[in-house]
């Protein structure tokens, strides 16, 4: 006889019900995300084409299948993205029938409305073209893909992020969130950032990528490709300004763990070509993606909380 503790198992044994880990952490965050259908106007999700947006894409299709995603996406374009990735995002777009909407920098840059950095690094240049989009095409919710395992100022977040009208992060208005209760309230012309993945870790993501077989772009994995150091940082060669002359270029087998502006963003020496291989180096490294790979947080030990003040993601 099995009771609400337990349930009878096809081969007619009793055994305690438990959701897996992955099976908890994905059931938050599809509630997380039909919270913000119902509490919001006009929700967006920041889409760049890397693996925590594929995974928060998936989760939505998850959340209000059969019926498409109630949401539009948002592509912040630096103009130095990876082409793979952006192949991948295109692909995505088609396939399940999703409006995207893209705010460029380098339009910005064009128009005189920002001003390319000397060492070329687009990303912090992201913000102003962000903030913007979101206020013109007045989203009153912006999922993104942060995790609280990933930088410190990202684990200050709560899931519910509120943001003033200039799209500034204000750590001292976060609001409790006890048992899973959100807070969507915000004046007219603020919005709320939301991070259905806050407590996933990077093991987590690539363990749910593997049990629901979900496509990445290929620079995920180990390929031959020509890399410079600078900074102890394999970086792809490319219009945005690298190598120097003083950087020789090399021919050699990596992979990418996180993916952003390619003149910030450095490959890893990796044979792991499959998502066991992945899995299996994930599981023992000790530094985090963002630490191991992402030169524009590596500025100053507070460079992701000064931009994420300003408005960035």
């Amino acid at each position: 006889m099995t009771t609400a503790a337990h349930l009878h198992t096809e081969s007619g044994s009793d055994a305690p019900y438990a959701l897996s880990h992955l099976d908890a952490l994905e059931s938050e965050a599809v509630h997380i995300f039909r919270e913000v259908a119902g509490e919001f106007e006009k929700p967006v999700i920041l889409f760049s084409g890397g693996k925590d947006s594929i995974v928060m894409l998936h989760l939505a299709l998850k959340a209000f299948a059969p019926a498409p995603v109630p949401f539009s996406l948002l592509h912040v374009d630096t103009g130095h993205n990876f082409p793979e990735v952006l192949a991948y995002r295109d692909r995505a777009v088609e396939k399940h029938g999703l409006r995207l909407h893209v705010a460029s920098v380098q339009e910005y840059i064009d128009a005189g409305k920002l001003r390319e950095r000397p060492d070329g690094v687009r990303n912090p240049l992201q913000t102003v073209p962000l903030t913007e989009a979101i206020q013109r095409l007045r989203f009153d919710a912006v999922f993104g893909g942060g995790r609280r395992d990933e930088e410190k100022a990202r684990a200050k977040e709560r899931v519910f992020s509120l943001r003033d009208e200039f799209s500034q992060w204000d750590p001292r208005r976060q609001r409790p969130e006890l048992w899973q209760l959100y807070n969507g309230r915000h004046a007219p012309g603020e919005h709320v950032r939301v991070f259905p993945l806050s407590n996933w870790t990077e093991l987590d993501v690539w363990q749910y990528i593997a049990r629901e077989n979900i496509e990445l772009p290929e620079i995920y994995f180990a390929h031959e490709r020509d890399v410079f150091q600078r900074n102890g940082m394999w970086l792809t060669a490319g219009e945005w300004g690298g190598p120097k002359d003083t950087e020789p270029v090399e021919r050699r087998l990596v992979r990418y763990r996180t993916v952003g502006d390619m003149s910030c963003t450095g490959a890893v020496d990796s044979d792991a070509d499959s998502l066991d291989a992945v899995i299996a180096e994930i599981a023992v490294s000790r530094l985090t993606e963002r630490g191991a790979t992402r030169a524009d947080d590596k500025l100053s030990e507070a460079a992701m909380e000064d931009r994420k003040r300003e408005g960035y993601f």
